[in-house]
């Protein structure tokens, strides 16, 4: 566990401030020494931010399973034997594909054969590889053919447009992205078009459809993934009215990371005889080294600066929990010295699109952003993941902390708690 202490100045970029004997830490947030205040078993809980909810602090608390000793999955599959267009094969091989991650081994074969599929699986698996590498050969055999993918966020609709284009290169297949936040007349005009792919999330997809500019019931496959988000923030009837739209005869993926009722419910009046495929395991990946920084009396802002200074936060995602708050935290780390940007719902598109461009492409260290960036966000190379502000639920959590840890890879996560 990190632990700051209450009475230490403020300090200035660049300089490292030493930790008191008690609360020294060795590098990569594990501390050495005896037993801490309010450690995992003593109880210790912390209020979320939604419906009161309780987090039990010691949820926090894992250690990083060595990569070494788990057990190596062998897939039945490489991505050579799957039946693909050729072209589509060169593409996969450009991007450095080789072997199938466990939800693409189990899922793509059943996608080509046109099954409908429900698919569970933690985030940061290759689930957007699992559905858009089949759907995109779909479209090379019949070039009439018109997918719909429906997404929670705009960040996840631009990330699935990026992997379509990347597998689709050279290919002439088009695809336009409908999301909130952007002007809406330039992609009514992209609707005028025959799309191969509509990428969207439902509260704009839905009004589009109700001003005539975009048909269902033209669309025979649908993809809603992260279904289990787009019911957290209330799409639930957006859903259920965009498919009632579609043709009773479709192909339909559903992908979720959880299973609940509302959830079966859908799967059960939508799909017909679903395949279920579910690569699940532990609520948290294994690769993410989970820890909390005990605040108490301490300055917040102070305890976070003297972690971003420490080697090894080379690539930081920080989650706050407002707008405002997320970017006041920003421009207070700027002020510091440190190479920041921010995400959040008042920003715009574009604005939202350069600040990830930047994280992403290592020009800044870090990005502070509120939950939408919590799903569905494919960043790689992401060192630690800071939850500076509680998430609301422990399912936030689960998927905050699953920006870092991916393909393989050892990350680090780090809350904050009273």
């Amino acid at each position: 566990m990190y632990r700051g202490n209450s009475h230490r100045k403020r300090t200035s970029f660049g300089q490292r401030p030493g930790y008191s004997a008690r609360g020294s830490t060795s590098r990569g947030g594990h501390r050495s020494g005896g037993g801490y205040r309010g450690q995992a078993g003593g109880g210790g809980r912390s209020r979320g931010f939604s419906k009161g909810q309780y987090i039990d602090v010691s949820r926090f608390i894992n250690k990083a399973v060595i990569t070494e000793a788990t057990p190596h999955f062998v897939p039945e599959h490489a991505f050579a034997d799957f039946k693909l267009e050729p072209r589509l094969k060169a593409n996969i091989i450009s991007k450095g594909y080789t072997t199938p991650t466990p939800i693409q081994d189990r899922i793509i074969p059943h996608v080509l054969r046109g099954s409908d599929v429900v698919g569970i699986a933690n985030t940061g698996t290759g689930k957007t590889a699992a559905f858009v590498v089949p759907l995109i050969n779909k479209v090379l055999l019949n070039d009439k053919e018109s997918v719909i993918i429906m997404v929670p966020t705009r960040e996840l609709a631009t990330q699935i447009e990026g992997e379509i284009r990347a597998f689709a290169k050279g290919m002439k297949i088009f695809s336009v992205s409908c999301v909130g936040g952007s002007p809406i007349g330039r992609q009514i005009s992209g609707l005028r078009y025959h799309n191969h792919f509509v990428i969207g999330t439902p509260g704009r997809l839905k009004d589009l459809i109700e001003r005539k500019h975009l048909n269902l019931a033209k669309f025979n496959t649908v993809v809603l993934d992260e279904a289990d988000r787009m019911l957290d923030m209330g799409f639930i009837n957006d859903m259920k009215f965009m498919l009632s739209m579609m043709p009773k005869e479709r192909h339909t993926l559903f992908f979720s990371a959880t299973l609940s009722r509302e959830i079966q419910a859908l799967v059960k009046d939508f799909l017909r005889d679903p395949v279920s495929i579910s690569v699940k395991t532990k609520e948290t990946p294994e690769s993410v080294d989970q820890d909390i920084v005990r605040v108490g009396g301490g300055n917040k802002l102070d305890m976070l600066h003297e972690l971003l200074i420490q080697e090894g936060f080379d690539k930081v995602l920080i989650f706050g929990r407002t707008k405002h708050g997320v970017e006041k935290l920003s421009k207070a780390l700027i002020e510091r010295g440190f190479k920041a940007e921010s995400i959040h719902g008042d920003k715009n598109q574009s604005r939202r699109f350069k600040a990830l461009d930047l994280f992403k492409r290592d020009h800044v260290q870090i990005l502070v952003a509120t939950d939408v960036a919590a799903r569905g966000l494919d960043i790689s190379g992401v060192s630690h993941v800071i939850n500076y502000d509680l998430p609301a639920t422990y399912e936030d959590y689960v998927h905050r902390i699953g920006r870092t840890g991916r393909a393989n890879k050892q990350g680090k996560a780090l809350t904050f708690v009273e």
